[in-house]
This record gives C-alpha cells, structure tokens and sequence, in this order.
C-alpha cells in the first residue's frame, strides 16, 4: 500500500463534538534536529491481552509489545525486508540449519545477558510452552543450539525460508529467562525485554506505562524518556482526546473520522499502509460451520465491495483473501472465488438441510465500530436464513473466552498480518494453529501446502506456491474475508520522528517531541 500525504483544516469545536465524520488527510509539518526527553501521551484502541509476547493473542498487543522487546529480526518499515536485531548476522549454512550471529553487549531490563543461552530457552519455551501462541511460527525448528556465548544454531525438521521474518514479530521478541523463573504464571503482566522502554505499570483497562531503558544498546536510541498508553477503546474518544490535548497521538482512527481531522490543522494525519484485514473467524469444528456449504454460504451471502466502502470510507479494500492486491503472495483467481450471489448462498443452505433457515452462535467485541461492523454481516446473513445469536465483549474478555474453549461458529476480528505471508498462514489455517478453534484441518492437504511455500528462496517459486495455497483454502472456505483497512494515525504537530510501516502496527524507535 502506498502512503499518502495531503493537507486542509477544520473547526476544533466540530471535530470534538463529532461523533462520525467522512474522508481522509494527512498534515505536514516542518521537522526539527531530534530532541530527547517528555513523555509520549499515545490513546490506545485497546487493553493488551498480555505484555508476554509468547502467550498474548490479540493483533493489539503489539504497540505495547515493541517498544518493551527487541527481536531476533527486525524489518524496514516500508517493504518489511529483514534487517539486523538482536542477531546482527544471520544465514542458512544449508537448507535445514540457519545460524544467527548475536550483538554483543544486549542486556535485559534487568541487568542480564541476552546472550545464546537465553535465545535457546526463549526459543525452547515458544515452541513447547501450553500456552505459547508462537508455535506455528516456530513450528518447522527441531532443536535449538547455543554455541558460545553469542550464536545460535536452529536445526529444522525442513527448510524453512520464513523463518528469519517469522523471528522479527513475537516469536523472535526476547524475555528474560531470570524474569520468567521470578514470574512465573504472572509474566502476562510482568515483560522484562530487552526494548527501548522498560514496564513500569499496567492498570488494566486503563493505562500502561513505561520509561526509557538507559541501557539500550542502541544507544543514541530512544528519544522519548517515556511512553504512557491511555486506554481508550472508543476510538471517536481516542480521537477527541488527541484534539483536546490530553493525548499525543491515536492510532486506529476510523476512516470515516479523517476527513474532520484533515481540516484542522492543529493536527497530523499518517495515513499509512496496512495488512490489517478484518474477517470473519471461522470455527469449522463447531455444528453447522463444520458443513461447507454453510461456510461457502457466508461467503457468497456478505457483499464485500459495500462492506468496505461502508467501514472504510472507500478508503480500504474488498478483501478477496487474507493477503491485499498489492500483496506480493496475492492469487487473484483466489480471490475472486466468492463473488456476492445471495441466490447462490440460499441455494447451498438448502441442500444442507437449512432450506428453513439456520442459528449460528457468533461473537464480536463491544467497542462501537465492532459493533457496527457486526450489524452489517448480520443485515447481509439474515437475508439469506442465517441469524445469528451474538455475544460482545472487550478484547481481552471476549479472547480469553475463545482461548478458553467458549463455542463460537465464528468471530468478527481482524488478522493484523505477519511479516511473511506463511506465518498468516500457518497461524490461522494450519490443523493445531492457536486461532484455528475446531482445531482440525478444514482442508485436507492445507497443512502440507502451508510448508511447500517455506521450501524455496525464490520469490517466483514461493508465489506459486501460495497460488495453490489460497485456492485450496478458499475451496474450503475457511473464513470470510471482508475488507482491508489503511492505518490512520493522527496526532499533535509536537510529535515528530513516526513512520508508518507495512505491517501496520506503530512503533515509536525513532518518535521525538518539538516543544
């Protein structure tokens, strides 16, 4: 996705009092020398679901996760290439081992090293953990070598091309191995990284706070001497709050609030790229979701072009898959598999035995553009017999009821993307992945079309490879892809240094203040 970069301005009253605008912006400001120090106020959209990178399950957590963990893998920004982290060097000495070469001098936030042996039992614990949600990405390592203090050898069951960029998002985020023993069940609310900021507090469902490690071995890194996370998951208040001066900068902002934003120029609006893509969940384990016709049912029945016009402000995607147009993985024959054919869609529920219609239990979290969202797919289902019993909850509550095995046909969520597109894949595709609820393989084959695009370096290859991917997951109409989203970050002028990044998640490394 492109970044796109525009200016105007509005009445400061009208935006406060404004409940749902249309459009879409960005503000340009002159930028000064980085300067250190202030705190960044940032509105969040939403409360984590842990500060333990390995056992966290919402897309959320992110922005609360880089800021305390560094990965083994970091990426560019814009294209999501890999770059240097934790391991400075990295290479496959052949198909089946890759050896990373760690920086010397990284030490946790509490004062130990994160040398060899501490990737080794991070890595251990991903792939072995009960409650690891990191498995699928560390799902093709077989053992796990630490030579000397600073190398890591990874011996794989088979080659596996994605995992460098699978170490570059929580599966390569380090925690203090003397952290975790301290911990020990409570290391959800007690991180210890080896990131730019060190955790101060989380009063859940309010604020997070953290402060600015000095021994960050970046070391003209970061600039902020702190950063404070105000909870706020009405994102029209998020968005109020930022104009009001009680908070720097909010992310997430819907596309329909930005054309109010761009008009006054008291405010900075990125509008940025994003693999964000808002779906339908399904648990095809469960009743009527484990026929196929009910699952290809959906899918036919949901007008995908007006969905995203109505949630985006025609400022996002139909989404025809997992992966955007612009995605280098994307098969459009895939993507068109579903096209909107309501007629089609009663069509297969009557040969299901579902002429009279048929009761799905659905969930979707309460904040009020969830809800809108919901109220959408539930106008389009109902018109072909599928209605829906609905409960909402907040994002953490309504995750730690799926996780906890609470029967759902399917969830109204979004998949906030990985670095490669396998690891998208195999976490919510793959037979045993942490989102796959039914926990079986809903397509026979998936499993082993998720490794064959791991098997080559070749960018030609792989594309092939995840050609036949999607096309199989699409014949066994595994989700209801729905639209994808731009990223929409607007804050105050005194904000400078934020770049937006592909993944679509903020980061702010190189964040500064101008007074």
């Amino acid at each position: 996705m492109m970044q796109q970069t525009n200016t105007a301005s509005i009445s400061r009253r009208a935006l406060l009092a404004a409940p749902a605008i249309i459009g879409l912006a960005a503000v340009g400001t002159a930028r000064a020398e980085p300067k250190p120090g202030g705190a960044l106020r940032v509105a969040a959209a939403a409360n984590p679901s842990s500060l333990d990178p390995f056992t966290g399950r919402s897309g959320a957590d992110h922005v609360f996760l880089f800021p305390i963990f560094d990965r083994l893998i970091d990426w560019e920004p814009a294209t999501l290439e890999a770059r240097p982290g934790i391991a400075e060097f990295w290479s496959f000495t052949d198909p089946r081992t890759l050896v990373l070469s760690l920086r010397s001098g990284v030490r946790f936030h509490d004062g130990t090293a994160c040398d060899a042996a501490a990737v080794k039992a991070n890595l251990e614990r991903g792939m072995g953990d009960t409650r690891s949600s990191v498995k699928p990405d560390l799902g093709s390592i077989d053992t796990v070598e630490a030579s000397g203090a600073d190398r890591v050898i990874l011996h794989l069951k088979q080659p596996d091309t994605s995992l460098p960029l699978s170490l570059s998002d929580r599966a390569g985020m380090m925690f203090s191995p003397a952290a975790l023993a301290a911990s020990g069940t409570n290391s959800d609310r007690m991180p210890v990284g080896t990131g730019p900021w060190k955790f101060v507090q989380w009063d859940n469902n309010n604020q997070v706070i953290l402060t600015r490690n000095p021994d960050y071995w970046r070391r003209d890194l970061p600039y902020l001497d702190g950063i404070q996370f105000k909870i706020i998951p009405e994102l029209n208040t998020g968005l109020r709050s930022v104009v009001g001066g009680q908070n720097d900068l909010v992310y997430q902002v819907p596309s329909a609030l930005i054309a109010a934003a761009k008009r006054d120029r008291s405010l900075v609006v990125e509008v940025g790229p994003s693999l964000s893509c808002n779906m339908l969940y399904f648990n095809y384990g469960l009743g009527p979701m484990a026929q196929l016709p009910v699952r290809q049912a959906i899918n036919y029945a949901i007008d995908r072009a007006a969905y995203s016009k109505l949630t985006t402000s025609s400022l996002g995607e139909a989404a025809g898959i997992i992966l955007p147009s612009q995605h280098w993985a994307y098969d459009k024959e895939a993507a068109s598999a579903y096209p909107f054919d309501p007629a089609k869609a009663k069509q297969l529920l009557a040969d299901a035995g579902f002429a009279a219609g048929v009761e799905i239990p659905a969930a979707a979290y309460s904040d009020q553009f969830s809800q809108q969202r919901m109220e959408i797919i539930m106008g389009m289902l109902e018109k072909v017999g599928i209605k829906l019993t609905l409960e909402t909850g907040t994002v953490a509550d309504l995750n730690a009821k799926l996780i906890g095995g609470h029967r759902f046909g399917f969830n109204l969520s979004d998949w906030s993307g990985r670095p490669d597109p396998s690891v998208t894949y195999a976490s919510v595709f793959e037979s045993d992945a942490f989102y796959n609820e039914g926990k079986i393989e809903g397509v026979p084959g998936i499993d082993a079309a998720i490794v064959a695009t791991r098997q080559s370096s070749d960018l030609a290859v792989r594309k092939a490879e995840f050609a036949k991917l999607e096309r199989l997951e699409r014949s066994g109409a595994l989700f209801a892809p729905l639209a994808f989203a731009p990223q929409n970050v607007v804050h105050s002028p005194k904000v400078q240094g934020y770049v937006p990044n592909l993944l679509g998640k903020p980061r702010f490394d190189t964040v500064y203040l101008q007074s």
